[in-house]
């Protein structure tokens, strides 16, 4: 699906806010930004609330709003009929838990090893991919394996060293291995390419020997998942850390 498709039956007031805000999410997760990370958990809340509010009502209003208590406005929607259950308990609940981390977290941590906004922004970061790939799976009728790739899809990696021309993509950075170039065109694709598109974006002259050379080591390192059979292939998330850690994406 069309990133653009996407919860298209929601007006712009609702749709673009909604796909912001998990971006910005997102975003900060990766630059290690954890409470802003936490606090955008709760703007996705509100945003999410007010589509499903306007979803039941039966009209959307102009712009996201916050209830005056999340968590009563949440439970309000448990006793709405005729609604798949979705709608009214899971995501609500879901909601509920999300608005918590946002509101009462950050303060009183007993001391540990590990960051505690490390740990609250993790969670935030897979609650908000749930609460994504949930509307979309009730909105656009999809199983939860396309829902989760269609959110996926949904988050921004624009580099400025990937040039997009007549349906290709091409590397503008000068002196890269062909095993980053691979990289960082899954990582800039938002999706998972086919071997073929690689071989014609990286004008590869010899298929057999990319794919002996490039494709089967950096699967063997776990920095992509390549498919022998269907030719698919998917960035990992070693190999997203590895491109961005590297600076590679910088001009």
């Amino acid at each position: 699906m069309n990133q653009f498709a996407v919860f298209a039956t929601i007006p712009d007031g609702l749709r673009i806010p909604l796909i912001e805000s998990y971006n910005e999410i997102q975003k900060n997760f990766i630059e290690q930004r954890w409470e802003p990370s936490e606090l955008n958990g709760g703007k996705l809340c509100e945003i999410i609330y007010t589509i499903i509010k306007g979803y039941i009502g039966g009209t959307y209003p102009p712009a996201p709003s916050k209830p005056n208590n999340m968590v009563d406005a949440c439970r309000a929607l448990e006793n709405t009929p005729n609604i798949t259950r979705s709608l009214r308990i899971q995501i609500p609940r879901m909601i509920i838990a999300l608005y918590e981390i946002r509101n009462n977290r950050g303060v009183g941590h007993v001391s540990g090893d590990v960051n505690p906004n490390h740990m609250d922004a993790v969670a935030v970061l897979y609650m908000s991919k749930w609460l994504m790939s949930e509307l979309v799976r009730v909105f656009h009728n999809a199983d939860m394996v396309t829902a989760s790739e269609i959110v996926d899809s949904l988050v921004e990696r624009k580099s400025p060293i990937v040039w997009e021309v007549d349906g290709k993509r091409r590397i503008l950075k000068n002196g890269l291995t062909f095993k980053d170039k691979t990289l960082v065109l899954l990582h800039s694709a938002n999706r998972h390419l086919q071997e073929s598109e690689l071989i014609e974006w990286l004008e590869i002259v010899k298929p057999s020997n990319y794919r002996r050379d490039v494709l089967i080591p950096l699967h063997k390192e776990k920095l992509l998942e390549y498919n022998n059979s269907t030719k698919d292939i998917y960035i990992s998330p070693k190999g997203i850390k590895y491109i961005e850690d590297n600076n590679i994406l910088s001009n």
